[in-house]
């Protein structure tokens, strides 16, 4: 027996529905996937190992860990006393540092990198204090750590902040009535309990601080071996050498990818506990 045309014709709907979504979300990943192929197939292995094995990348890449480590350490350092004064206090001027916390997502990387060398610069608003006592902080490793903070940070403290606000407050006033401090329930409660969340934020922070270029090249420069990071050697090393160049995306698309990768696993490991 037939269905009712009635029937048919919802079902027939849903169907040209979902082939709709089906075909906007194949050609969206066609769209991303295709070119991310291209580059990881564009270079034969051996060509690969030997443009990695070139000084330039070397060094690009030692660079690149270790500022992008430090970074990330700043971020969650930093970044948690903010995400919980954002997530559990109300106060006056709480909405301008909400939207100054996601600024630098929202403008250009290289806009960050003039305000950071208009404010630590030689000539800067704090860079010539700092001058006068022989600190120098433009175009040094540090002004690279200090690139990477400003543009990774937000997506940190967002994280942070999400997991925090999933807490139940209560589990903290039960703890404040038993004796513990606002500093011990947070350690031993709230920070526990917002785990998978602080974990998949810092993966996300190191993951940003990782591509970053723009706010990089403004404030810290391209100098290889002192503030040259990965992303600035593909623009380098572009000009001269190719091969060289697209082992170096290569290389940062895969850890891109295994970044991605442990934050997934981080967050459903630690969800299921």
């Amino acid at each position: 027996m037939s269905a009712p045309p009635a029937r048919g014709r919802a079902r027939h709907r849903r169907r040209d529905g979902a082939f709709a979504f089906a075909l906007g979300a194949l050609l969206l990943a066609l769209f991303i996937g295709v070119p991310m192929f291209a580059l990881l197939f564009d270079v034969r292995p051996d060509a690969w190992l030997r443009a990695l094995g070139s000084e330039q990348a070397r060094r690009a890449l030692g660079l690149t860990l270790v500022t992008t480590a430090i970074a990330t350490t700043a971020c969650v350092a930093l970044g948690l006393p903010l995400a919980y004064l954002l997530a559990r206090f109300e106060f006056r001027g709480k909405a301008a540092l909400d939207v100054l916390v996601d600024l630098p997502v929202t403008i250009p990387p290289v806009v960050v990198g003039l305000a950071l060398l208009l404010a630590f610069g030689r000539q800067g608003l704090i860079g010539r204090h700092l001058d006068a006592f022989g600190i120098h902080v433009a175009f040094s490793t540090a002004a690279v750590v200090m690139a990477q903070v400003a543009m990774a940070a937000p997506f940190f403290v967002r994280a942070a902040r999400a997991g925090f606000e999933a807490v139940d407050e209560r589990l903290e006033h039960a703890a404040w009535s038993l004796g513990a401090s606002r500093l011990h329930a947070f350690r031993t409660v709230v920070v526990p309990l917002a785990r998978p969340a602080l974990l998949a934020g810092a993966v996300m922070a190191w993951a940003r601080a990782l591509s970053e270029f723009g706010a990089t090249m403004m404030f810290a420069g391209n100098l290889p071996g002192r503030t040259q990071t990965l992303s600035l050697a593909v623009m380098s090393t572009m000009e001269t050498d190719l091969e060289t160049a697209v082992a170096v995306s290569a290389l940062s698309l895969a850890l891109g990818v295994v970044a991605l990768v442990a934050m997934r696993v981080i967050v459903r490991r630690m969800g299921a506990v």
